[in-house]
Formats: structure tokens, C-alpha cells, sequence
């Protein structure tokens, strides 16, 4: 039987590219050596600048004019490569983006099923569809470049808490959140709190979520995506360009969701969010091999400063007892000090209390507000499980992400520590560059702080900075040269505030390394050399920005039709209503976009977002609990437990906290945001009780039930969600 055009295309496509590669192949060997380096396989090798000429002719096999290069003599394979590289990684974006818009087709916008099918993919998604979307929305460039970011700092694998305990975070939901909200038939979590208090209580949290949702994660994800692309291509014109790249980002994400609404989501969060995993073990594989080869005096330079760990240790030790030794000591003496990187061991889960951003005593209470509110009630997220066939279907596929939730330090967590290792001088020519064009755009009566790995790294320029401010705060200090870096950055940092405080602006703060970089040096380093898998890993990476991005502009349109635009209008039109989110689609892109390159000023993207998540997680949640669970807490309570929240961290933060931690009264010169988020939490809740004591409903409140749903509880996912506790709890014990 004849085989279709396309498919003849393809096929010869194909042997062509194979005939091509297979004659570079053979001209390369002509001048490599014919035995395997490492014993790795040869085609992983980048070729060196000795042996990167062959003769043109042979491009002439690939039949495509592209690579086709006439009158020239010679042709560089790496050129070349590369034009493969890209030709592949953008055929597999816009091919997987294809697919889903293709799978989507059967929507009917038109219909009166149109923004069921539209915001919730008809609610027909199976539970493997809803894991993996779940997966591939969560986890983007935004885990990818801040938690990497964070782990080559001092948090090491601390920050891997966000994960795990988001494993056992999403076990409540699928047995205790998930039953309540498909039982309600919602289309968004706001909608609930109508049901339970009243409209201004879902006013309350639509309003703050198409904020965050738009102007923290939205244009975090564009700004960390660009900020990969353009650090992987940071010699390529145009792509090595942040501000261009979060534009790119941007258009491809509002066109895909603007077409295929969740459907398309889901189906491209199921090749993204396998991809992803894939992809990451592939950079944690290379980042390994590659610290089995250093030099053992290059990595003894970043070893923390507890280990006992000596160059003929590192010379003896394979990858992982490398990784362990520079890390966390010959015996695991490296244990965890507070202080800048290296100060102590980083393959601990448990921090200081004094720690500024994961103590010990937000594992407690502070985490938990965070990872329930996000995995629980951000409506980009549950917005998948919303969708689901059934209860049962919704309760497989959470569980399932929670599986796969614990595999994601492993490829995001330690690679990031593994960058610092390995390419620390990447990581401080990439902070050069960022302090130079601060140092540059800086004016005379402008103060600049730093931090102490600044100070260490750069001494002279530290004391022209200690002048700089204490001139413009008058002050006759001298700088002390004999001082620890530590001494002289809180030196430079109390003259900069002094100033501030006197009416004088800040420059801006110059750090010795670009965390935020680790990754993508990690993976320009690691991958890049080599085309025939490096197109793979960033496809993946990208792809999924663009359906985590896609996701939350979905999500951002669904409440802003849903809760204010429907709302306000009395529109019930299903076809009206999907016109009006694909509005608020493009709407909130370009606002996003105007946003993202911002973000580049910020040291963490990662603290960033979550110090926002602040303002309104803590309120949110504790409204949520007596929703649940107290029928008879008055209904005004909604809307002034989310205010309340509001006004307490924003208190905390600003006022109440400097003053307690400046006057003793707390055990770290500063309140973590994490304990913040705790205090604001049991703030909420307290005025819950008192109101529901004092002034309790007569009636308790009946809540809509959705008849259209299955709602039996699945047991097998039940047993294997104990499963994913238990392993919890053994992987904590491991790097405890």
C-alpha cells in the first residue's frame, strides 16, 4: 500500500539527516582519535577547534537548501549543528503546540457547552492527563532557574522542601479539597466563597489572584524563561537579548491558550511534563560525569568551609562522593551554619531557625501555608483537577503528580548545587556583568550595597563603595581592609541605609554571583555542545514555559470572566463568555510582558514570588478552613480575614517585625517570610474563632451540590498516596 505524501516527506527527511551526520561523522574521524574519551560514546563529543573544517560538498546530501552553502570551501560542523539544533528544537515546540491546539479541536466555544470546554477542557480529563498537567504547569523555568538559583546559594537542599512536602501537601487535596470543590461544581476557587460567605468575600480573592496571578507568576514564568534562552544563547544577537526574549515568550503563550483554552493545555503539560523529567536527568546525568573529570583542585575551591574534605580525597572519590564531600564533609561533619554560601553543609533539609528564609521553624507551620494554598487553592493549578471526569479520575491524577513531585529535586535541586561546583567563575563573570551596568547607570549621590561574596571577591572596589556611601551620608568612618568580608558588607550596607533614610536613593546591590544563572550555565556548559541531544532538553525546558504560561493565562481569563466580567454583567452566554477570556488573555499577556524584564533587578526570583504569596496565601487559606469546616462563622468573615491578612504581613513586614528584631525580641535579626506567613496565619484564624463564638450563624450554610459529577473516592489511590508520605519522610531522614 502506498504511504501518504507527508509520511514519504518525512521518511526521506529523515535518511537525509542520517546521511548528512553519517558523512560529517566520517570526515571528523579522519582527524579524532578512533578511541571513545571517558568511555563515553563519541557522538557526545564536542569537537575540538583543531578538527571542526570539512569540505562543503558533503552538506549537499541533506537535500535542504537551508544547509545548503555554495561557493564557500569550507563549513564549520559546529555551524552546522547548530542549524540542526534549532531547526529540531523548534519543530518540537511548535510540533507538541500543534498537537494540542489539534486535540482541542473538538471544542465547542460556540455551544452551550462552550466555556465548560473552553476554561475546563469539558471536564472530560483522565487522570494521567491531570498528573502530568499538573507536573508540567508547577514545574517550569521558574523551579528550574530559582530553585537551582537557590540551591547553588546557601540553602543547598533545603529549598527542596517546596517540593517534598508539596508531595504530601497534595495528598490533603485529593481526599480533603478535591471532593468539596467537585461536589460544588466550581469553575473557580473564588466562586466557592460566594457559595459559603458572600460576593464581596469572592471579590476578596479574585481581585489579589489576577494580581499574583498576572504580575508574580505570570511574569515570572516569561522573565525566567527569557531569562534561560537568553543566557543559553548569550552570544547570539537578538536571543541573548532578556527584555526581546520575554516578548517571544509572551506572543507564542497568549496565541496557543487564545486557540486551545485547557484542553490544549493539558495535552502539551503531557509531553511537557514527561520531557521535563527526562530532560532534567539528562543535565543531572552530564553535571555528575563531569564532576567525575574536574579538576580536583578547581572543586576544592568550593568546598564549604566545615568539610574536612582534602584534594587527594576529591582525586581518589567517584561523582556522588565528590558531590558529598565538597558538600557535606568526609563523615558528614559539614553540618549547617547560618551565613553565606559555603559558611556550612548543603545537602541538609534543616536549617537554622536564624536562617532569612528557611528555618527550622517554618517546616512546622509556615511551609505548609504556602504549599496547601498553592496546590490547594491557585486556581491555575486546581484548575486541571476542576476538569476532570470524575472525583476518582481527579484523585488518580493528583496523586500521581505527587509521585512525580518527589523526583524533581533530583533534577532541580542538586544540578544547582552541582553549578556552583562546577562553574562558579560562570556564575561570577555573569554578577560582573550585572554590577558594572549598575556601577555605570549609578549617579554621584546614589548609595549601593552589597553582600559579603562581593566584598571577598572584589576588595577594591568594596572600599571605593564604603567611600562612595559614607560620603553621602557625611560620615568620617574609615574602611577597615582587615575586616571579614561579613564586617565590611554590613559596614557598607549600614552607611547605604543610613542614607536611604536621610532621603537618598539606592543604585541598586552588587553580589558576587548570578545564582539565578546556575541553571542555564549549567545546562549551556553541560548541554550545549552537543545538537543531537541539547535540542531535546531545551525544547523541553522552553515548551514547558510556554504551557506553564499558557496555563496561568488560561486560569487569569477564566476568573477574571467568570468572577468579575459575568459577575458584574449578569452574562450567561456560554460563546459570549469564551470571547471575553480570550480578551482578558491577550489583555493580561501584554501587561505581564511590560513587567517580566523588571524582574531582572531582584537577587531571587524564587523569594520573590513567594515573599508576594505572603500578602494573600496565609488569609486565604484560614478563610478556606472555616469555609470547610465551621457552618456557622458569620459570612462577613470572608472578606475580612483576606484584609486582615493583608494588613498583618504588610505590618509584620514593614513595621512590627524590624521593630521586634531590632529591640531583641525575636531569635533572628529578622522575621523570615516564612514565619510571617505563620504569625498571619494564626492572626486570621484567632478573629475566625472569636466571631464564630461570639456572633455564629443560626443556619449553618447549605452548600450547591453538582449532580452531574461521579464523586466515589478511589481507594487505590488512596493506598499509594500513603505510599508517597512514607517516602516523604524517608527522604527527609536521608538528608535531614
Amino acid at each position: 500500500m502506498d504511504r501518504p505524501p507527508k509520511m514519504v516527506c518525512s521518511t526521506l527527511l529523515v535518511k537525509a539527516i542520517l546521511r548528512f551526520y553519517r558523512a560529517s561523522s566520517l570526515r571528523l574521524k579522519q582527524h579524532h582519535s578512533t578511541a571513545p574519551i571517558n568511555n563515553r560514546p563519541r557522538w557526545l563529543h564536542k569537537p575540538t577547534a583543531s578538527t571542526c573544517r570539512f569540505n562543503a560538498c558533503d552538506g549537499r546530501q541533506l537535500r535542504l537548501s537551508l544547509l545548503a552553502v555554495k561557493n564557500c570551501p569550507t563549513v564549520n560542523p559546529r555551524t552546522t549543528m547548530n542549524i540542526l539544533e534549532v531547526v529540531l528544537f523548534v519543530s518540537a515546540v511548535i510540533g507538541v503546540i500543534a498537537l494540542g491546539i489539534w486535540k482541542s479541536r473538538d471544542e465547542e466555544t460556540d455551544g452551550e457547552q462552550g466555556a465548560s470546554d473552553y476554561f475546563l477542557a469539558g471536564r472530560g480529563l483522565t487522570w494521567w492527563l491531570v498528573g502530568f498537567s499538573l507536573i508540567a504547569a508547577n514545574i517550569s523555568t521558574e523551579q528550574f532557574v530559582g530553585m537551582s538559583g537557590s540551591s547553588a546559594n546557601w540553602l543547598g537542599m533545603a529549598i527542596a522542601s517546596y517540593e517534598w512536602m508539596a508531595a504530601v501537601t497534595l495528598i490533603f487535596v485529593a481526599f480533603w479539597f478535591l471532593p468539596k470543590f467537585l461536589k460544588a461544581g466550581l469553575y473557580t476557587i473564588p466562586e466557592f466563597l460566594e457559595y459559603r460567605f458572600d460576593g464581596s468575600a469572592r471579590l476578596a480573592m479574585a481581585i489579589p489572584a489576577i494580581v499574583t496571578l498576572v504580575f508574580v507568576t505570570t511574569s515570572s514564568v516569561i522573565f525566567s524563561g527569557a531569562k534561560f534562552v537568553s543566557e543559553y544563547y548569550d552570544t547570539v544577537p537578538v536571543l541573548n537579548s532578556l527584555t526581546v526574549m520575554c516578548w517571544m515568550i509572551a506572543l507564542f503563550a497568549a496565541v496557543y491558550v487564545f486557540i486551545g483554552g485547557l484542553k490544549a493545555c493539558a495535552w502539551t503539560d503531557l509531553i511537557w511534563g514527561a520531557a521535563l523529567i527526562l530532560g532534567g536527568a539528562i543535565v543531572m546525568y552530564l553535571a555528575f560525569d563531569n564532576l567525575s573529570n574536574a579538576s580536583p583542585e578547581k572543586l576544592f575551591e568550593t568546598k564549604v568551609a566545615n568539610s574536612d574534605a582534602t584534594i587527594a580525597d576529591l582525586e581518589s572519590a567517584s561523582a556522588w562522593e565528590r558531590f558529598m564531600l565538597l558538600n557535606d564533609g568526609v563523615n558528614g561533619e559539614a553540618e549547617v551554619r547560618n551565613g553565606p554560601n559555603l559558611s556550612g553543609g548543603k545537602v541538609h533539609m534543616v536549617r537554622p531557625k536564624e536562617d532569612a528564609e528557611i528555618p527550622w521553624t517554618a517546616l512546622i507551620v509556615g511551609l505548609w501555608i504556602p504549599n496547601f494554598f498553592y496546590w490547594g487553592l491557585n486556581q491555575y493549578i486546581v484548575q486541571r483537577t476542576l476538569g476532570s471526569k470524575s472525583l476518582a479520575e481527579g484523585q488518580k491524577g493528583i496523586v500521581f503528580a505527587a509521585l512525580l513531585k518527589l523526583i524533581i529535586p533530583f533534577v532541580v535541586v542538586i544540578p544547582g548545587i552541582l553549578a556552583f561546583n562546577l562553574f562558579s567563575a560562570d556564575l561570577q563573570s555573569g554578577a560582573a556583568e550585572k554590577n558594572q551596568t549598575i556601577c555605570a547607570s549609578a549617579e554621584d549621590n546614589q548609595v549601593l550595597t552589597v553582600n559579603p561574596a562581593f566584598v571577598k571577591l572584589e576588595p577594591a572596589m568594596a572600599a571605593d563603595i564604603f567611600a562612595r556611601n559614607a560620603k553621602a551620608t557625611g560620615s568620617s568612618d574609615v574602611f577597615d581592609s582587615t575586616a571579614t568580608p561579613e564586617a565590611i558588607a554590613d559596614s557598607i550596607n549600614s552607611l547605604a541605609n543610613k542614607a536611604t533614610a536621610d532621603g537618598k536613593t539606592s543604585a541598586g546591590g552588587l553580589v558576587g554571583y548570578d545564582y539565578d544563572a546556575a541553571f542555564p550555565v549549567l545546562v549551556r556548559n553541560l548541554i550545549k555542545p552537543y545538537p543531537l541531544i541539547s535540542w531535546f532538553v531545551l525544547a523541553a525546558l522552553c515548551g514547558a514555559v510556554i504551557s506553564s504560561l499558557a496555563s496561568m493565562l488560561n486560569s487569569a481569563s477564566t476568573i477574571a470572566t467568570m468572577d468579575l466580567y459575568a459577575k458584574f454583567t449578569g452574562q450567561k452566554d456560554p460563546a459570549t463568555l469564551v470571547k471575553v477570556g480570550r480578551f482578558f488573555v491577550v489583555l493580561f499577556v501584554i501587561l505581564a510582558g511590560f513587567v517580566a524584564p523588571k524582574l531582572d533587578n531582584f537577587a531571587s526570583i524564587f523569594t520573590y514570588i513567594q515573599e508576594f504569596q505572603g500578602f494573600i496565601s496565609p488569609g486565604i487559606l484560614a478563610v478556606f478552613m472555616f469555609g470547610f469546616f465551621s457552618p456557622r462563622t458569620p459570612r462577613y468573615f470572608g472578606w475580612m480575614g483576606i484584609l486582615l491578612n493583608v494588613v498583618s504581613y504588610g505590618a509584620f513586614k514593614w513595621f512590627l517585625g524590624p521593630l521586634l528584631a531590632s529591640n531583641g525580641l525575636w531569635y533572628a535579626d529578622q522575621i523570615a517570610f516564612l514565619d510571617r506567613m505563620a504569625i498571619c496565619f494564626f492572626i486570621v484564624l484567632a478573629a475566625g474563632i472569636i466571631l464564630t463564638i461570639t456572633a455564629p450563624m443560626k443556619e449553618p450554610v447549605k452548600l450547591p451540590v453538582n449532580e452531574e459529577i461521579e464523586l466515589k473516592t478511589s481507594k487505590g489511590a488512596m493506598f499509594v498516596g500513603l505510599g508517597v508520605v512514607v517516602a516523604t519522610a524517608a527522604l527527609y531522614y536521608f538528608f535531614w
